[in-house]
């Protein structure tokens, strides 16, 4: 191995510690303000070292084909260390803003679902309940100026059908129709005498 390729390699090791504190703040804050539970944080745990670590091969096979020496430990290290120094707080600051952006579109994406999807669908149902509410008052309304208009002629048609609707209710009249019938049979199709 050469020794600019050494170079490329320390410095791509350097690149790489940085990423790997990038990503373990994003981490940080992400578990932290997401609130997630314990097993997840664990399985998020494995995550980041798998990534962190297919991330830290991958850069060291395209410097120098994957060989593993001192110096590449000590680039990662000095990476890490240079990161959590000199860029951790802006990052975290730059985290926050990102995640406040989001929170923001979010609640503003809620908003305009509410105010053009809720809020009309509240206003549509308020309305045909009112115009529900209306109609079912002026049937009513409008029922109990029929029952008081036509109240006299009831009492007139109830007093004409008296004498029929007690008739009709005494069980007589089937016996009544029986004898009738009977009688008109025996007369039309009866014995001559």
């Amino acid at each position: 191995m050469t020794l600019s390729t050494q170079f490329v390699t320390l410095g791509m090791m350097f690149v790489g510690g940085l990423a790997l504190g990038v990503l373990y703040d994003m981490y940080r804050v992400l578990s932290d303000r997401l609130k997630v539970p314990n097993w997840v944080l664990a399985i998020l745990d494995i995550l980041y070292w798998l990534v962190g670590t297919v991330l830290v091969f991958r850069m060291l096979y395209a410097s120098n084909q994957g060989q593993v020496r001192v110096f590449i430990f000590i680039g990662l290290v000095a990476g890490i260390i240079g990161y959590f120094a000199l860029l951790s707080r802006m990052v975290l600051r730059f985290i926050g803003f990102i995640i406040k952006v989001v929170q923001a579109a979010i609640r503003i994406g809620k908003r305009m679902i509410d105010i053009f999807i809720v809020l009309p669908i509240k206003f549509l149902y308020r309305c045909l309940v009112i115009i529900f509410g209306f109609f079912i008052a002026m049937a009513i309304f409008l029922y109990k100026v029929v029952i008081q208009l036509l109240y006299p002629f009831w009492r007139i048609l109830v007093w004409l059908t008296k004498p029929l609707w007690r008739w009709a209710l005494s069980w007589q009249w089937p016996r009544q129709i029986y004898r009738t019938t009977l009688s008109w049979w025996k007369r039309l199709f009866g014995p001559k005498q």
